[in-house]
């Protein structure tokens, strides 16, 4: 069994910098033609000049005859100004503004501690078209890590929508039932991504048999009825969601640790993931435009050419990876994908 369609693109993904980069990079190019790429390295991405000289690093990179696209974003903070946006816009490679509640996840600390501090911003963003994407989750200490997300909406990006009602959002990475619930009744000017791994496993899974590090991402794993809800969108062929699989590689002593990093690496079996999804859904049917369609069209860029086919056949994932100096554990590790590409 196999299925052809239009090269796909990830909507939201951490490649890293230097020699981690140069490790992961490869994983992508072959499966994806685009990619959001993060700006939450180490010194963030705040500007247009970090961005351009991030971007060369990227496509200094890439293997031998890939034409692999990185879309580049700017990491918002207080002091975003709506003259970097336009800046941003009118260069063509910055596609998007991300916005990380500060302290809310991986190299988030210099993220948006106010966010009525960035309002003059996103009236810049509104005018020139260009997207906002949101890490929904609040930080507030009264609220639990598994609730971050529904009182975010709940406080925050409600109130937003209304006020910016020209602004597009992308509310990334969702993970609820109420997530799925507000962005499906959202204005058309609000999509959602949603990851292989949120897709795929549950709350459970961070625990089976012992802790698992490696399973361990923010927003955190959810209850089952969460994770169906996902499943249901995804496979809804609704173009208000699709694919971002934030792959977020982290070296495996940085995970497997008293104090463990959050994040879950897919690049190296991403759309196969997706396709094992689809499948058991009995959806296969819809994983095009949720994949290679969807995405593109909210940010007004055009469908790919390319096509790409990939086979119902398991194969077996590493235990772990190469990693720059160290190693990385896969998603999967040790076990198989039922789908692969050609």
């Amino acid at each position: 069994m196999q299925i052809t369609l239009t090269k796909p693109d990830d909507w939201h993904l951490h490649l890293r910098d230097g020699d981690a980069m140069k490790a992961v990079l490869p994983d992508t190019a072959r499966r994806f033609a685009r990619a959001i790429v993060m700006p939450n390295l180490k010194t963030p991405v705040t500007t247009v000049a970090a961005a351009s000289a991030y971007r060369e690093r990227i496509l200094g990179e890439l293997p031998s005859g890939s034409a692999f696209e990185p879309l580049m974003t700017l990491y918002l903070t207080d002091n975003t100004r709506g003259q970097e946006v336009r800046v941003a816009k009118s260069g063509g490679f910055v596609h998007a503004v991300k916005y990380y509640p500060a302290g809310a996840t991986t190299n988030s600390d210099a993220g948006v501690t106010d966010i009525r501090r960035c309002f003059e911003t996103f009236e810049t963003m509104a005018e020139v078209g260009m997207p906002l994407l949101i890490h929904g989750e609040t930080t507030d200490a009264d609220v639990d890590v598994f609730d971050r997300e529904k009182f975010f909406i709940e406080r925050t990006l409600i109130a937003l929508v209304q006020r910016f009602p020209r602004l597009k959002i992308v509310v990334e990475h969702i993970t609820t039932a109420n997530a799925v619930k507000f962005v499906l009744s959202a204005p058309d000017t609000v999509a959602a991504t949603i990851t292989a791994h949120h897709l795929l496993l549950n709350r459970n899974d961070l625990f089976r048999g012992g802790i698992r590090p490696h399973h361990y991402c923010l927003p955190v794993l959810k209850r089952e009825e969460h994770r169906q809800a996902l499943v249901n969108a995804a496979t809804s062929g609704n173009p208000k969601v699709f694919l971002g699989t934030d792959s977020a590689p982290h070296a495996r002593h940085t995970k497997e640790t008293g104090c463990g990093c959050a994040g879950i690496y897919s690049a190296h079996g991403a759309i196969e993931l997706y396709a094992e999804v689809f499948d058991a859904a009995g959806a296969l049917d819809k994983l095009e435009g949720f994949a290679s369609f969807f995405g593109a069209d909210f940010y007004s860029l055009p469908r790919n050419r390319e096509r790409i086919t990939l086979k119902k056949k398991a194969w077996p994932v590493p235990e772990e990876l190469r990693y720059g100096a160290d190693t990385l554990v896969p998603l999967r590790s040790g076990a198989s994908i039922a789908w692969q590409v050609a």
